[in-house]
């Protein structure tokens, strides 16, 4: 029998390492300074691998014991987390449809979350879902955001992703919605041009959702298996709000491989003007003005100076977004820098998992035309520790006995201060 892996609540809402309270239960509540006016949630992201695609690609667990990887042994174990964490939000990768139908949604239901989910495209078997607590939401819209687009050749992927608006049920007190979305972007380490643009396209769902009358953003929470490393131009245009990818190997997006030999560089634009999809990723209204033959020289003119801003625009290297994003974890081993690691198999150990989430400050200072505010931020309260690459070999790598995907569980414990 392998051994377990010790993983603990690491209360960093002090950012204070004197302060830090080792918390060994999920009940433990992080020590911060109280508030009344506050609504408290925690957050679960969870890539639990689709036993079809498990299959597919055999090669890489071939460092386990066959019958920890049928999905008989490996169902209960998912569960079993996923029960003692508790969270109150789920963010759920590689849900494949059939065990989703019969045994996943049914099993979470009878624990009290209500269920959203959305398939990928093609003839893919798995796809993403979110589920949340009724006791702690109500569910505002459900949004599905599809990266496959028939008249888009460089978007030929079936990935996926889901935004939720959600409403936390307080009793006493108004609350801004909080906007969840979860994804899990394409793979291939050599095709950085498609993850940045289905990046982009999710990014503009939560823009359009996450909008207020009063033209800032409602909360975020952004989920998933991101394909791409820390510190990797994908990872820092999330977390920085800006990317100038000119000269941009199109294999060094996400930071997976090391060689650039004989790549193609970025084009610029990234995705062409019919996705419409600006360069600040949001969506485009396309009003293209008709003009009568008629109409004044000027007017004309003026129409001719439009299009030319407008291509200037299409041609720039530069994407941003408006959002101030923080990254749950930190990445890294602040005592000895060792790398913290999300997914481990034969082939590889690193993070591609991530939980980012609007900052508590106003974070869209210092961001050119970025003018929108953001109504109650977010604080980070804990999070789970991650491990070691070393530390999950000791346990055999995943999956394993205990831990049943070949990824970990990410979780965070958040603050809306009302």
């Amino acid at each position: 029998m392998e051994g377990t892996i010790k993983r603990h609540w690491e209360d960093v809402c002090n950012h204070n390492k004197e302060e830090t309270k080792i918390l060994g239960d999920k009940n433990d509540d992080p020590i911060c300074e109280d508030s009344e006016n506050k609504f408290d949630f925690s957050v679960m992201s969870y890539n639990i691998l689709s036993q079809d695609l498990l299959e597919d690609n055999s090669h890489l667990y071939k460092h386990c014991r066959r019958p920890v990887l049928h999905w008989s042994f490996r169902f209960p174990n998912i569960l079993k987390e996923i029960k003692h964490f508790d969270a109150d939000v789920l963010c759920l990768q590689e849900v494949q449809e059939d065990h989703y139908g019969t045994e996943i949604r049914p099993s979470l239901e009878s624990l009290g979350y209500h269920c959203e989910y959305k398939m990928r495209t093609g003839r893919k078997p798995d796809g993403c879902a979110i589920c949340f607590k009724h006791s702690k939401f109500s569910l505002l819209s459900v949004n599905p955001v599809e990266f496959y687009r028939r008249d888009v050749p460089l978007l030929d992927r079936d990935n996926v992703g889901l935004v939720l608006l959600l409403q936390p049920k307080i009793p006493s007190a108004a609350s801004p919605a909080i906007c969840v979305a979860n994804t899990h972007l394409l793979y291939n380490p050599r095709r950085g041009d498609i993850k940045l643009t289905q990046l982009a396209m999710l990014l503009a769902e939560i823009s359009s959702v996450a909008h207020q009358k009063d033209g800032s953003f409602c909360p975020i929470v952004m989920c998933g298996d991101f394909n791409s490393v820390p510190g990797s131009p994908l990872y820092s245009f999330i977390k920085e709000g800006k990317l100038n990818y000119e000269g941009l190997a199109i294999g060094k997006v996400s930071g997976q491989e090391q060689s650039s030999r004989g790549q193609r560089i970025l084009s610029i634009p990234i995705w062409p003007p019919n996705l419409g999809i600006s360069q600040n990723c949001v969506y485009e209204v396309q009003q293209v003005p008709k003009v009568e033959k008629t109409d004044s020289d000027l007017t004309q003119t003026q129409l001719d100076k439009t299009e030319v801003l407008v291509t200037a625009e299409k041609l720039s290297s530069k994407l941003q977004h408006h959002f101030s994003l923080s990254s749950v974890y930190s990445h890294y081993f602040p005592d000895t820098g060792i790398p913290e690691v999300t997914t481990c198999h034969s082939r590889s150990a690193i993070t591609v998992d991530y939980i980012f989430y609007s900052a508590e400050k106003e974070g869209v200072a210092g961001q050119p035309g970025a003018e929108v505010a953001l109504v109650g931020g977010l604080k980070l309260l804990a999070r789970l520790s991650l491990l070691t690459e070393q530390d999950l070999w000791t346990v055999n790598g995943l999956p394993n006995e205990n831990n049943s995907s070949d990824h970990l569980p990410l979780l965070a414990k958040f603050r809306l201060e009302l």
